[in-house]
């Protein structure tokens, strides 16, 4: 199969669909691999990394989709690519397509099978693809956090860990899931005083025994949720439904019981955000201000730490990309249902029920 790999135009965008490691891989199992031109550059993976392991280096994006059968991205495309999706071609990377309605009109046009990682779920429902980037966003996230709470960034001047005599910052983590645990995590490593939210009491009762001590869990409620923001001083929005439009559990009336420079990080921004004042930024415009409450709401937050991101997301695309290079879209995922399940639009159809619920959309079965 020929496989492409574009450079991100995405802004701010330095990761790369694959490191050369996992190019090495798809030439070794006989497969073509085109890399667009310093495509890798901002992950710290020149030009000659790639060819010394037998990729082709083409020099302009519109090369890469000419001639590839499949598309390995990081980023969903953005409208500049719209026109360079042909019928047919496979994209496999992140679409989020339940929070972008231009995105998903696009790729219905295109005629494109368009295979989204953070759909592929194994059947003990997990998220290999989105994984390890939730662990990195949910760990920048707190870090983000923590900056903007400094007065000259626009927060209340509270340093996140405290020191002896002055208690930490409170952190409010919303949803227990890969995000809200590293997001905890970190924020508990930073020496904060750290709620955990969840509506799952069993993975609120896993969450209480594995977590340090200064994180407490909480169930997830309105009432609950207002009752902590009062004090809070950085909230991380960590809610994720598979697919499907982000719920959001804080109002704009809400944040009148905040204390005016406190943040609100929302890592769900790909999937529509869980603020309701939230809308997507980017690394060079990073934050904004709504009724005194500061908003961090970057829609790539693993793109600040591309090389250990890339490296990250290839070690867990890899041996996906290589079963649909092998067999070819249909048979993959006829065999694996996690890729099956990643299916969100084919040939202009959506196969994904979350997709077509969030548009209104028709919801058509995969014809294998």
């Amino acid at each position: 199969m020929r496989i492409g790999i574009p450079k991100e135009i995405k802004d701010n965008e330095n990761r790369v669909g694959m490191t050369p490691a996992g190019v090495a891989e798809l030439v070794r199992h006989g497969h073509e691999v085109f890399v667009q031109h310093t495509a890798g550059e901002g992950s710290a993976f020149p030009d000659t990394d790639y060819e010394k392991v037998g990729a082709q280096i083409l020099p302009t994006i519109e090369d890469v989709y000419a001639q590839s059968d499949m598309i390995v991205k990081v980023k969903e495309p953005i409208e500049p690519e719209y026109p360079l999706v042909k019928k047919g071609q496979l994209l496999f990377t992140y679409f989020h397509f339940a929070s972008d309605r231009p995105l998903t009109d696009a790729m219905l046009k295109s005629g494109a099978v368009c295979l989204a990682y953070e759909t592929v779920q194994t059947p003990d429902h997990r998220l290999p693809l989105l994984i390890p980037m939730s662990e990195v966003a949910g760990r920048m996230g707190v870090m983000e956090g923590a900056y903007y709470l400094q007065k000259t960034k626009g927060g209340k001047g509270k340093l996140i860990s405290g020191v002896p005599g002055v208690k930490p910052a409170k952190v409010l983590v919303l949803g227990g899931g890969t995000v809200g645990e590293a997001a905890a995590r970190m924020a508990a490593g930073m020496g904060a005083d750290v709620y955990i939210a969840d509506i799952s009491l069993p993975r609120l009762r896993q969450l209480g025994f594995e977590l340090p001590a200064n994180v407490h869990t909480l169930y997830s409620s309105e009432h609950n949720i207002r009752e902590e923001l009062r004090d809070t001083d950085i909230v991380i929005g960590s809610v994720l439904i598979p697919g499907a439009k982000t719920p959001h559990l804080i109002t704009r009336e809400m944040l009148q019981v905040m204390q005016k420079g406190s943040v609100l990080v929302d890592v769900a921004i790909d999937q529509g955000g869980c603020f309701e004042t939230s809308h997507p930024t980017t690394h060079s415009d990073p934050v904004y201000e709504v009724d005194g409450i500061v908003h961090y709401a970057v829609a790539n937050i693993p793109g600040a730490v591309p090389n250990t991101s890339t490296t990250a997301l290839t070690n867990a695309t890899l041996r996906y990309a290589l079963a649909l290079a092998d067999k070819g879209w249909r048979q993959a995922c006829k065999e694996d249902e996690a890729l099956r399940k990643g299916l969100n639009i084919v040939e202009g159809k959506v196969t994904f029920k979350g997709v077509a619920d969030a548009w209104g959309l028709p919801l058509s079965e995969i014809d294998l």
